[in-house]
């Protein structure tokens, strides 16, 4: 290889990288562009006002995060109690108030045939506060994996309440964003994924 060779070789190389590095990709779970725009017509996004449009994308982000990490939690809660008590976990481990509500709301969602439901597992239909008062319940299997029952049931409230202003078409600010980050972080951190 000469020199010259050599030199474009490398040079585009590192244009390649300057090219890849200024892309938008934000993280591994950016929305895929096809889907984004197969959404956009679908919803007819682009017959609305930009300026909403624009900021329930940015609380969009914001939920996805937020929705995942409630999905998470709800599979530890199964996992931790199905492998104390097996099959059984629901009606062993959950209180009669929590199941009561919970199978209320299935019943519910069972009319109504024409829409998805929220999931096969009961767990789909318990509050996201109700899992810090699961978690109570069975403290003696919780308490290894976490520092307090309060500790959790600030974190549930302090992302419930954001997930909250997001689903009535409220926008946070910059700094809740960081708090549920950091929340989100902290768990992540002591529990695990």
């Amino acid at each position: 290889m000469t020199e010259d060779n050599l030199y474009s070789f490398v040079m585009r190389g590192e244009l390649a990288k300057v090219a890849l590095n200024s892309t938008e990709v934000v993280s591994k779970h950016s929305t895929s562009e096809t889907l984004s725009k197969e959404y956009i017509n679908t919803l007819s996004l682009d017959l609305m006002d930009d300026d909403c449009v624009n900021s329930a994308k940015l609380m969009a982000t914001v939920y996805t995060a937020i929705a995942a990490f409630e999905n998470m939690v709800r599979q530890f809660v199964v996992k931790i109690l199905m492998e104390y008590e097996g099959e059984e976990w629901w009606v062993r481990c959950v209180s009669e108030k929590i199941r009561k509500k919970a199978e209320d709301r299935k019943n519910e969602d069972d009319k109504i045939r024409w829409h998805a439901h929220r999931g096969d597992s009961m767990i789909n239909y318990v509050d996201f506060g109700d899992l810090a008062a699961i978690m109570l319940q069975n403290y003696e299997w919780f308490e290894v994996h976490i520092v307090s029952i309060e500790w959790a049931r600030q974190i549930f409230q302090t992302l419930e309440r954001s997930r909250n202003v997001i689903m009535h078409s409220g926008k946070l600010d910059k700094r809740d964003i960081e708090r549920i980050g950091i929340n989100i972080r902290d768990w992540i951190s002591q529990v695990g994924a």
